[in-house]
């Protein structure tokens, strides 16, 4: 079974002695509700390191007030479970008494790239997801963290949070899980209805469409977003909050998509909030992220 620690001291403890040994450490923070998409990243990061830790801890800080914290999905032994096999060595849980206590005043702001995208309608979020990150390297002290590319502008935050304040750790960011019929692996799809299931297939097959219209030729960012968007309002139950293409670093929002873009999504299917993306790389181009 593998290692459940649930302190700060003891997971200090724990990644010392491994580097003490000479052995490199990966982390793959979560929040649980553990799918194939999480689990690949543990097997992205026991590829690359020695020992592997996998954090689950859901971070009040990233959800505001009225967000699905009280009845975000927890099931510690099934991801337990699910991680058995996976090259995890040690499970770190925490509470948000010991990760935020009496007198917690510090957080990890990025001015510029968190009022973007996601940050127009989560405008705490970002917030959250830095300060907890920050405070897991310094806790597990990992040479390398693993990321999924479904959410894709975490990933330029958290690199451009690395860069800035030199953190010495190698950041990979591992490509979308996916159903076989498309649907990106996220821990909200099981607030879905079947009907809501089927409508929410819309997402990846909005970005399909985008991309064919792409690959054809078309590199004007309105026509490229008004394909993806009108296959969004043509499903009922799905309310688009943006379509939007951007620059995959900067995030800047482009007017012609060359020689690449990032194409993102974020809808309302039903209650649940989903989001989606799709690098758009021209086939005489190489990828950029």
């Amino acid at each position: 079974m593998i290692p459940l620690i649930d302190s700060a001291a003891g997971i200090k403890t724990r990644t010392r002695g491994w580097r003490a040994e000479g052995l490199t450490v990966g982390l793959v923070p979560t929040m649980g509700a553990l799918h194939e998409g999480h689990l690949s990243l543990v097997r992205a990061a026991a590829r690359r390191a020695d020992r592997v830790v996998v954090s689950i801890f859901v971070n009040p800080l990233q959800f505001a007030q009225g967000e699905d914290l009280d009845r975000y999905p927890r099931d510690l032994e099934r991801d337990r479970e699910l991680l058995s096999g996976c090259g995890c060595d040690a499970i770190y849980t925490t509470t948000p008494e010991e990760m935020y206590p009496d007198g917690f005043g510090t957080f990890v702001v990025n001015e510029a790239l968190s009022k973007r995208l996601e940050g127009r309608h989560r405008p705490t979020h970002f917030r959250g997801v830095l300060t907890v990150v920050a405070k897991l390297f310094h806790l597990v002290q990992p040479q390398l963290a693993c990321f999924g590319q479904k959410d894709a502008q975490q990933a330029v935050l958290i690199r451009r949070m690395v860069a800035d304040l030199d953190f010495p750790v190698e950041i990979c960011v591992e490509p979308i899980v996916r159903e076989a019929d498309g649907l990106a692996l996220s821990s909200r799809n099981a607030y879905l209805s079947a009907g809501g299931r089927r409508r929410a297939l819309s997402l990846s097959r909005a970005l399909e469409d985008a991309e064919r219209l792409f690959q054809k030729g078309e590199r004007r960012a309105d026509p490229l977003i008004a394909a993806a968007r009108s296959i969004l309002e043509a499903e009922p139950d799905v309310h688009p909050e943006y379509v939007a293409l951007v620059d995959p670093e900067q995030l800047t929002d482009l007017e012609r998509c060359d020689p690449c873009g990032l194409l993102l999504i974020a809808a309302r299917v039903e209650s649940t909030r989903l989001i989606d993306n799709r690098l758009l790389v021209g086939s005489d181009q190489e990828p950029t992220s």
